[in-house]
C-alpha cells in the first residue's frame, strides 16, 4: 500500500534527515484530519500529538510549488542543507531522470511511502 506524508516546512528545516527514493524509513506522522474528512500525515519530529508511524520503503518523492503543484524531484536534502549548513550538502534539488537542477523556494514535500500493510 503506497500512504503519502508530507514532509517538509520548519518540521523538516529543524532536524530532518535527508530522503531518497528507495531509501527504507520510519515517520512519526501527525494524524491530522481535514473539514472534508480528508486525511493527512505529516512528518514529526517533535511531540506534537504524534498518533501514525510510517514504516516503509521511499517509492516517490514530490516537492509542492506555487498553487499546489507538484513535481518529482530524486531527494529531499537534509534540514540543514535545506538551510545552507551542510558543508558537503548544498541543498539543490535536482530532477530524478535527468539530474537537472529544479529551482524552487518551496520546503514542502510529498514522500510516497510503500507499506506492507
Amino acid at each position: 500500500m503506497d500512504i503519502v506524508v508530507e514532509a517538509g516546512d520548519r518540521e523538516h528545516e529543524c532536524c530532518g534527515a535527508a530522503i531518497e527514493r528507495d531509501d527504507v524509513v520510519t515517520f512519526d506522522c501527525i494524524h491530522h484530519v481535514e473539514p472534508d474528512g480528508r486525511v493527512r500525515l505529516i512528518e514529526s519530529h517533535h511531540d506534537r500529538g504524534t498518533s501514525e508511524r510510517v514504516k516503509g520503503r521511499v517509492s516517490d518523492i514530490h516537492v509542492v510549488q506555487d498553487a499546489g503543484a507538484s513535481r518529482p524531484i530524486l531527494r529531499v536534502p537534509s534540514g540543514s542543507a535545506l538551510r545552507g549548513f551542510d558543508p558537503e550538502d548544498d541543498g539543490h534539488l535536482e530532477d530524478p531522470w535527468t539530474g537537472e537542477v529544479i529551482t524552487s523556494d518551496s520546503t514542502d514535500f510529498l514522500v510516497t511511502v510503500r507499506t506492507s500493510r
